[in-house]
């Protein structure tokens, strides 16, 4: 049972490594302060709302919402294993946008919500609007935005390289 006046952490998870990197940050953070730590997975149906509404599909929302379910139960996963994250935790599937779900999975002013801040170039901002910035914008509670971990820089820069097709050198990833 859900009491009003519980502390608790939000982290937004997708799965991604900066995700993951959230959500051991808030991990951390409900440690610290004696909170449930809640990780929030939202999703859309394919082809979006507007695309449910014209043709409804009640089967395929439910596998949605299992694929869903199973994402979020397979990051926190990997993100914990076996020990867990060392605080009591609930998991929350919701339907809607990212932002709009994490806001909606807080209880007010005392809760944190903590976000992965990704790397994100000026194209890919514009294409997708970003999660942490909607959080900052709109949230009554504090919001933590988690840089990307170096790792991630890192994975960013091999892919930019095998996709523009530039040499690779060994010897740079060691470094």
């Amino acid at each position: 049972m859900e009491r009003a006046d519980e502390r608790r952490v939000v982290a937004g998870v997708s799965g991604t490594l900066g995700s993951l990197t959230a959500l051991h940050r808030a991990a951390a953070e409900a440690r610290r302060t004696d909170a449930v730590l809640r990780a929030v997975l939202a999703w859309s149906p394919p082809g979006g709302e507007l695309g449910q509404r014209s043709q409804p599909w009640p089967e395929l929302l439910t596998e949605c919402r299992r694929v869903a379910g199973d994402r979020l139960l397979r990051a926190v996963d990997t993100a914990f294993g076996a020990t867990g994250p060392g605080v009591p935790m609930e998991t929350l599937v919701v339907r809607g946008t990212p932002g709009v779900a994490l806001i909606a999975a807080t209880n007010g002013p005392e809760d944190l919500l903590v976000v992965g801040a990704g790397a994100r170039g000026g194209l890919r901002r514009a294409l997708h609007p970003s999660v942490a910035r909607y959080c900052l914008a709109h949230a009554t509670c504090p919001v933590l935005a988690v840089p990307p971990s170096p790792l991630q820089g890192d994975i960013a820069s091999v892919h930019r390289r095998i996709s523009w097709h530039m040499p690779l050198n060994a010897r740079e990833l060691a470094d």
